[in-house]
């Protein structure tokens, strides 16, 4: 074996390691791409010179790979062998080729592959490493699949699973918004038009009534030689379309564009709804989502009650020990509350300074109470170092119940008025409004 990239963490079992093969005759590029890989993926790569050494690796243990970036030619493997060897031991694969023309593109695209890079250019490696990335996030994205031709479903749901998506198939538009309605991390949608009751300008019609663009993507496809048959589908709200039968690479590209525009729309909202220092939600974020989640609770004959806390002392502090001792509270604070309220449903933010609020939908003032005491009590056992000196942090809180009437403010006042009062009462307290 050629040599070994691991860099596993020494806390980590060996076994529970997912890997990645590199196989690569040429050590200078091997070792340049391994690098990359590695750095970019956050994954161990294992290289392979040769089909035989590829032979020995996987044999050891081949479910721990979880990818393999292979070179079609290997001295030992002229023919793609190597790519076959992969492939069949159901191991997601990259080409990686110095040699690119029409009879060699075919060679490779009669292999279940994920894609395949030239190496002809200055960005051979960035590419490598952008398509691996591309194909370990596609495992976290759902894709619907909506066509009354069974044979035309599997094709195209196989065409997409070696793409590394999840994928779902349904036969009609009805079957098709009953499993949005029970799947809703669905983010894209790949429908045909000729179907039965409902085509596939009236499903795409449908979805936009129920889905903003921002938050479902929608394909139409036909094999149709009429044009309009695509401009039917874009009125309709389709946001791609594509003409059957598919050239697997234009399919994978539309693909992964409206991916990738879906999880551009999503770092965008995250920028305008998170606090840089601490990453929870913002001001803005709270009181847009807030509202919504009372009048949820509302609407089953729930109370719900939120909580302000503060941090005892923060000026102090500050003072006393500097800004990035400052920050280092909050963050530690915020990373706490993040884990105290995770799956909770409870929305959580930092909405100015050292305050934080939590809105607790669905539960009343007493068990908020109960709940914010708990997070008093844990955050006052947690101590930062400064300069070798242990710093214990305390915060206060204070609690209002929200009922049927008023705004949001002034309820937030409310609690602001109990957490004055926690302070004035020695603080490292919760405190509920009457």
């Amino acid at each position: 074996m050629a040599y070994r990239a691991t860099g596993r963490r020494q806390s980590e079992p060996i076994a529970k390691e997912l890997k990645v093969l590199l196989v690569e005759d040429s050590r200078t590029y091997a070792l340049a791409l391994s690098r990359r890989l590695e750095a970019e993926l956050r994954l161990p790569i294992v290289v392979c010179q040769s089909l035989n050494e590829l032979h020995e690796v996987v044999t050891e243990n081949r479910a721990a790979y979880t990818m393999a970036v292979v070179d079609l030619n290997l001295p030992d493997a002229p023919r793609g062998e190597a790519i076959d060897f992969t492939v069949q031991r159901g191991i997601p694969t990259i080409v990686h080729t110095a040699s690119y023309d029409l009879e060699t593109r075919n060679r490779i695209m009669e292999r279940d592959v994920i894609d395949y890079v030239p190496k002809d250019s200055a960005f051979t490696l960035e590419t490598v490493v952008a398509t691996a990335k591309r194909a370990l996030a596609n495992r976290q994205t759902r894709i619907l699949i909506v066509d009354d031709t069974a044979a035309t479903r599997k094709l195209l749901a196989h065409m997409l699973k070696v793409q590394q998506y999840q994928v779902i198939e349904v036969g009609s538009g009805d079957e098709a918004l009953s499993v949005l309605e029970d799947n809703p991390d669905i983010r894209l949608v790949v429908s045909d038009y000729y179907m039965p009751a409902m085509d596939g300008y009236e499903l795409t019609r449908r979805l936009r009534r129920q889905f903003a663009s921002n938050r479902l993507r929608v394909i139409g496809v036909s094999s149709s030689n009429d044009r309009m048959v695509s401009v039917g589908f874009l009125k309709a709200g389709a946001n791609d379309f594509i003409s059957m039968p598919f050239i697997p690479e234009e399919l994978q590209c539309r693909i992964a564009s409206n991916v990738e525009t879906l999880e551009q729309i999503e770092l965008l909202h995250n920028l305008a709804s998170r606090d840089a220092l601490t990453g929870l939600f913002n001001r803005r974020h709270f009181f847009e989502s807030a509202g919504r989640l009372i009048e949820e609770a509302q609407a089953k004959n729930l109370t719900s009650a939120v909580a302000i806390l503060d941090i005892d002392d923060f000026k102090q502090l500050n003072d006393s020990h500097g800004h990035d001792f400052g920050d280092q509270a909050l963050a530690k604070v915020a990373r706490y509350l993040a884990q105290s309220v995770e799956g909770s449903g409870h929305l959580l933010a930092r909405i100015g300074g050292e305050e934080f609020a939590i809105l607790f939908p669905g539960l009343s003032a007493k068990e908020a109470m109960r709940l914010s005491d708990h997070i008093r009590l844990d955050i006052s056992h947690e101590i930062l170092l400064v300069d070798d000196r242990q710093i214990t942090l305390t915060v206060s809180i204070g609690v209002a119940e929200i009922g049927g009437q008023g705004s949001l403010d002034q309820y937030l006042v409310a609690a602001d008025r109990a957490l004055y009062t926690a302070k004035h009462e020695g603080r490292n307290c919760v405190r509920v409004a009457p």
